[in-house]
């Protein structure tokens, strides 16, 4: 019988996280949508919950707490409930760190693990989505081949989280023999060969720096490859960024949906609220109905990776699913706002602009 109840350690999380994305996230979340800047102290707040720091062992200057996709998907949706541009940034050095934990050797761990346990906040990256209208994450154009001892690596990189302000950027690339069909490489950010491009002008997540990455002629050491020779699960890797993006469309959808539903309940039409009209209040149901439902595909899915399971089809399908419902709610939280819900007064035509990305948009974050 498979159960959800989350454990003591699991809610108190939550309820930390939640509180934080309400009291400091939320309010944070308009200002950094018009200036596309997020203020440095409240990083510098959430760096001191230990969401990336806490996971890193301790001989390595964390905390040893256990890694779970399930705690994991909990903490990006609260933090989505805030605001999704924040919790990227919040969250994108797990994208290095992470992997490093798992697959990485106890050379580069101990190289470069200690960077992400830090006092102030680290960035940190990965470059996953290319540039073009075919991108599959199971055929990467990206390429890495052999040269001596060590790899060169070409391609083009997009949407690339805090990508200018990572001291390394880990690039997955088309390795011919990997689990997957794809390596991991550490790339430093003045590797002879990598440009980073000017920052991206994105539709929506206005607030999180991405960028556009080219890799030419980038050579590599051997001892760039996460694993050596053993390398990385890119299967396990995708399973667990998909978890992530499906865990923080639900915080999106969720957001839309319980301030539509404090609006309807609030805003009178004909001297009642308007929630109690049957179109409004069946169409808040719906919404209710899709939010639990995306929850319960995405915890599903990061169940199976705790138990160490191939979650690529339910990732796959929690991340499609979540993709399509967060855009249905954000869009019906517009429409129950009305004229309202067009204007910037109201989070809702934000949330809807942020929801749009997750039909497009992979390995920005990961659990």
């Amino acid at each position: 019988m498979v159960s959800f109840d989350l454990s003591e350690e699991q809610t108190m999380i939550r309820d930390t996280v939640a509180a934080f994305a309400r009291d400091e996230v939320r309010p944070a979340a308009r200002m950094a949508d018009e200036s596309g800047a997020i203020p440095p102290a409240l990083i510098a707040k959430s760096w001191d919950l230990g969401l990336v720091r806490g996971a890193i062992p301790e001989q390595f200057g964390g905390y040893g707490d256990t890694r779970s996709a399930v705690t994991g998907a909990i903490v990006a949706e609260e933090l989505a409930f805030g605001d999704l541009s924040i919790a990227i940034h919040m969250l994108a050095p797990r994208l290095a760190a992470y992997p490093l934990i798992e697959f990485g050797s106890d050379e580069q761990r101990a190289r470069l693990l200690a960077g992400f346990a830090r006092d102030e906040f680290a960035a940190g990256s990965a470059a996953l989505m290319e540039p073009r209208f075919d991108f599959d994450v199971a055929d990467l154009a990206t390429r890495a081949a052999r040269a001596g001892t060590g790899y060169v690596l070409n391609g083009a990189k997009c949407y690339v989280p805090l990508g200018a302000e990572s001291e390394w950027i880990l690039v997955y690339a088309a390795c011919g023999s990997e689990a997957g069909g794809a390596a991991g490489f550490i790339v430093p950010r003045a590797a002879p060969g990598l440009v980073v491009a000017a920052r991206e002008r994105n539709m929506g997540l206005k607030g999180l720096a991405t960028y556009e990455v080219t890799l030419e002629n980038c050579k590599l050491g051997a001892e760039a490859r996460i694993g050596g020779d053993g390398g990385l699960n890119f299967t396990r890797i995708v399973g667990q960024t998909r978890v992530a993006a499906a865990a923080m469309a639900t915080g999106v959808a969720r957001a839309a949906y319980e301030y539509a539903r404090a609006y309807a309940k609030e805003r009178k039409a004909f001297g009642v609220p308007i929630a109690t009209k049957q179109a409004i209040a069946f169409m808040l149901a719906e919404m209710a109905i899709e939010v639990d439902a995306m929850r319960l595909l995405t915890w599903e899915a990061a169940a199976r990776l705790d138990r160490g399971e191939d979650a690529l089809k339910e990732g796959y399908q929690a991340r499609n699913y979540a993709a399509q419902a967060a855009l249905v709610v954000t869009d019906n939280a517009v429409q129950t706002l009305g004229g309202h819900g067009y204007i910037r007064e109201h989070p809702v035509e934000l949330f809807l602009r942020n929801a749009r990305g997750f039909a497009v948009l992979e390995g920005l974050a990961t659990v």
